[in-house]
């Protein structure tokens, strides 16, 4: 049988957005713990030039919520990127999820095909819906997702390698 838009779409992306939700938890106990302020871990960059753990997490979820919303034609909702906590974060993280939760099967399949168009860097790229997911949003979610969790542990927030898999 084959494997649908859907499924290598929707899964994944909630899987990794869970797991960010987890990660998050640690992290403010790991702040709580050590008399961190939260702040410090939500602006910190593995390098200056990088986006802080907090853009990490935004761009993460834009990621998602753009993913279904283009695949499916819907309208892409907007998050205004104004999120300063960690309670903030894993507010976007749930309504990310929740809308997430809201496409079905028939929205999403049938549409490898479709062209979707994205303002990058000023310039237009076009894509079909399957290289958009394959070779756009699933790199880029994981790149973001991964990059929070290296600014986590490099920062002494006891994660593994599970909690960035999460269950599967």
């Amino acid at each position: 049988m084959p494997i649908s838009l859907y499924q290598v779409a929707v899964p994944p992306v909630l899987q990794m957005l869970t797991n960010l939700d987890a990660i998050l938890d640690k992290a403010e106990a790991h702040c709580v713990a050590h008399k961190i302020a939260p702040e410090i871990l939500l602006q910190t960059r593995l390098f200056p030039n990088m986006f802080s753990f907090t853009r990490q997490i935004q761009i993460a979820t834009d990621q998602a919520k753009g993913c279904v919303a283009r695949l499916a034609g819907a309208e892409l909702p907007g998050y205004p990127d104004t999120e300063t906590s960690f309670a903030e974060l894993k507010e976007r993280l749930a309504k990310t999820i929740d809308f997430i939760k809201t496409f079905t099967p028939a929205q999403i399949d049938g549409k490898e095909e479709k062209e979707i168009i994205l303002k990058l860097g000023g310039q237009e790229k076009s894509f079909l819906g399957q290289s958009y997911l394959l070779n756009f949003v699933l790199p880029n979610l994981y790149f973001h997702s991964s990059t929070a969790y290296a600014i986590l542990r490099a920062n002494g927030v006891d994660l593994t390698k599970g909690d960035f898999l999460g269950k599967f």
